[in-house]
């Protein structure tokens, strides 16, 4: 068996790494009032018994499944459920949708028969420009969902049609995969209750 050459050493992968995470993380200090914005619209969307949906792709997918995986369980302590669904997380109605309607509508078709007015959206996406999230998105706004965007790149497509976005830019997908990962788990201490953080 042939071993493939590696295009770095552990040495170069692990400052490369630690190069990226340092010039995300300053990408992220910038959008503080961005994140207040958007935990003070999920409190809402969660406070008035709406529900909040979840989609991305690949790495992405894993986020959106995260976020609302914590938001139906739990965070840190006990409190009631959170309204939450991921459009990534059934692998049926994915593969019916793709098969019968085109892929770059799997989560729009999802959105339209289980979304209503007031729920939010929050897509994840490391460029902003995948059919299937534009779509999500497109198909959200008609129907009076709030959209939500956490993106990397210049935000593609995607950014202009959220209402509130975060852009992680200037570093390669895997880093703004880590950053959102990080938003999420902001929004989710947001969400505990006072006790939950000592």
């Amino acid at each position: 068996m042939v071993m493939p050459s590696f295009a770095r050493t552990a040495q170069e992968s692990f400052r490369f790494r630690l190069q990226q995470a340092e010039r995300a993380l300053a990408a992220l200090a910038g959008f503080q009032g961005g994140i207040e914005t958007i935990i003070q619209s999920t409190r809402d969307t969660l406070a008035n018994g709406k529900m909040v949906l979840t989609c991305g792709n690949g790495g992405s997918a894993a986020e959106a499944l995260h976020l609302s995986e914590e938001l139906i369980g739990r965070y840190r302590s006990n409190r009631p459920p959170f309204k939450s669904i991921c459009l990534t997380a059934d692998p049926t109605a994915l593969t019916c949708i793709a098969n019968d309607f085109g892929f770059e509508r799997v989560f729009a078709r999802q959105l339209e028969g289980l979304a209503s007015r007031g729920d939010q959206l929050i897509v994840f996406s490391t460029s902003g420009a995948s059919a299937n999230i534009l779509r999500a998105l497109e198909s959200a706004r008609a129907l009076g969902v709030r959209t939500v965007g956490l993106l990397g790149g210049d935000g593609g497509d995607a950014l202009s049609l959220c209402d509130h976005a975060i852009v992680i830019s200037g570093v390669d997908g895997a880093a703004v995969q880590e950053i959102h990962q990080m938003i999420v788990h902001i929004l989710c201490e947001s969400l505990e209750p006072a006790t939950a953080h000592t």
